[in-house]
This record gives C-alpha cells, sequence and structure tokens, in this order.
C-alpha cells in the first residue's frame, strides 16, 4: 500500500515501541534541504534552527518512552551529500535522542548481505520502503505487508558491524 504524506505521518507516528531506518542511499535529493546543502558546501555556518522540527519530534518520541535510530550505510569517498549529513544533520539527531550508527562498507571484505533499499520498521512489525530515483529524490513510500523476517535480519547485521556516530567520527579515514 503507496502512504501519501498525512498516510505516512499517521503511520510513523503510531508506533509503540521501536523505529528504526536503514538508511542507504548515498544522497537524497529533498527539496527542503537544497538550500542547507548548498550552504554547507560553501562553507557557511549552519543556521541555528537546522531541522528543529524533526528534533522536536525525536525528543516526543523519546520522551513518550518510545526509541528511534538508524544504521546509516556509508562508502568513501563521502557524497557531498554524506559529509552534510555527518557535519549537520546527524549531530543534532543524535542530541535530539535518535540513536545512530554508521555502516562503513568502504571495505567490506565480507560482502554483508544487506538490503539494497532503504525501509523503517515499527515495532518490528510493520515495514515501510522507501522507493527513490538514482538521483535521491523520493518517488513514494510502500507499507510491505507479511513476514518481517529478513528485515529483522538486516538489522541485526547492520547493528552488527556498525559503530555509534560518536565513534564514527574519532575513526582515521
Amino acid at each position: 500500500m503507496l502512504l501519501d504524506n498525512d498516510e505516512w505521518r499517521r503511520t510513523f507516528d503510531a508506533y509503540e515501541r521501536d523505529a528504526w531506518r536503514f538508511e542507504a542511499q548515498p544522497t537524497y535529493t529533498m527539496p527542503g534541504e537544497t538550500e542547507n546543502v548548498t550552504r554547507f558546501l560553501h562553507g557557511e555556518p549552519k543556521p541555528a534552527d537546522h531541522n528543529a522540527r524533526w528534533h522536536e519530534r525525536v525528543r516526543g518520541y523519546v520522551t513518550s518512552g518510545r526509541s528511534i535510530g538508524r544504521v546509516r550505510v556509508v562508502r568513501r569517498p563521502l557524497t557531498d551529500y554524506q559529509r552534510y549529513q555527518l557535519a549537520w544533520g546527524i549531530p543534532g539527531n543524535v542530541a535530539a535522542g535518535e540513536d545512530i550508527r554508521i555502516l562503513d562498507v568502504s571495505r567490506d571484505d565480507y560482502g554483508l548481505p544487506l538490503s539494497a533499499t532503504d525501509w523503517w520498521m515499527f515495532d518490528e512489525e510493520r515495514v515501510v520502503h522507501l522507493n527513490y530515483r538514482p538521483d535521491g529524490t523520493q518517488i513514494g513510500r510502500e507499507l510491505i505487508a507479511g513476514d518481517t523476517s529478513s528485515y529483522l535480519e538486516w538489522k541485526r547485521i547492520s547493528l552488527a558491524h556498525s559503530v555509534p556516530f560518536s565513534e564514527y567520527l574519532r575513526k582515521p579515514e
């Protein structure tokens, strides 16, 4: 079932315990971020209210006793968007309460069996695929019905091979 903006928001906000994302696209082309990505690439300072609406939502989830997290897949050299995320996006999300880990597959000698698609999993029961064009433009969100065991396995593998964001920042390139 395809989820429009309102249905997506209701689906997301309805989770009871755990929201978790597998984030694998090298670039996301989101109209609301274009100006800030350009500012970042020009070396301008990050606006004080950067991503404030998302931070407010995350704090609300955490305050209500729910958890939210993700694993962000990267490969070196990082794309401009990934550099923007690591510098401007992720630190504020973590400060708001989101558990973000980084899975660097630059030297993936194991050939990790991971999903090629971005998705959110809610309460380990519902999965929503995030569908993108090759340029990173999101073209839809689709609620996937059925068995979630493969997603649970991808989540387990991702968590086992990733590191917390703060640890990733400390690692030499």
